[in-house]
């Protein structure tokens, strides 16, 4: 079952937030885009769990679409609109892992018992760092037109992604006390601007928190899903 999961979940994160273009996220109201998109999930999902014989797979992209037509026609942006539509996709992902089990089992990479690990290191990978871009993005968009300071051009998404990436990195390697230098760190760097403007400090630490917090509960997350599956074997190979 567990395989099953981190199969899904994995293309899942691919078809959302690797796969996915902005282009096709503002023109997802077209059939053809939308068509698109589910062929896109439809093939991942096929090739993550090594079968195209099982017609479970089609009903789970068409709900997908389904999901993503509904989000479109309600035209509620934010962080919760967000977090509502990725809630739905995963819950349906779920259950469809509770009805077939065995899609893993049945595939060609059954064989493979270290692959399902590395399939949800590198989910939690995307979910942390990609996906937790989104997320912080949503939630900071109603100060994003205040007059703050300037930096470089995407800088501040950039930041962002390296932090959130070291952040579930030090998790994963179980060194979690070295967020605390990296949190120090980022002070030390920012203590200037956010010294002279109550405003840019305030937005600074709102999304450093909500920055940090997410990557961390997508470490903890992917950790505990790891857990639960046969052990990945990188270590085994390093001398």
């Amino acid at each position: 079952m567990t395989g099953t999961f981190a199969a899904l979940l994995l293309a899942h994160v691919l078809a959302d937030f690797v796969f996915q273009t902005r282009w096709m996220v503002l023109n997802k109201r077209r059939f053809p885009v939308l068509l698109l998109h589910g062929a896109v999930v439809l093939a991942l999902m096929q090739a993550a769990l090594g079968r195209a014989d099982a017609w479970e797979l089609l009903a789970l992209a068409l709900l997908h679409m389904a999901i993503d037509v509904a989000k479109a026609r309600m035209a509620v942006a934010g962080l919760g609109a967000f977090l509502a539509d990725q809630g739905a996709h995963l819950a349906a992902l779920a259950a469809l892992v509770v009805l077939r089990p065995d899609l893993w089992a049945g595939g060609a990479w059954a064989g493979f018992v270290w692959l399902p690990g590395l399939m949800a290191l590198l989910a939690g990978a995307i979910l942390a760092t990609r996906a937790g871009g989104f997320a912080v993005g949503l939630l900071m968009a109603p100060w994003a037109g205040d007059d703050l300071p300037k930096g470089l051009t995407n800088g501040g998404k950039l930041i962002g992604l390296l932090e959130r990436g070291l952040i579930f990195l030090l998790v994963m390697v179980d060194q979690p006390a070295g967020i605390g230098f990296l949190i120090a760190a980022k002070s030390v760097l920012r203590f200037e601007t956010t010294s002279k403007d109550q405003r840019a400090g305030e937005y600074v630490i709102i999304g450093t928190l909500a920055s940090f917090g997410w990557a961390l509960v997508a470490a903890y997350a992917t950790q505990a899903l790891i857990a639960a599956l046969p052990p990945i074997g990188i270590p085994a190979a390093i001398p």
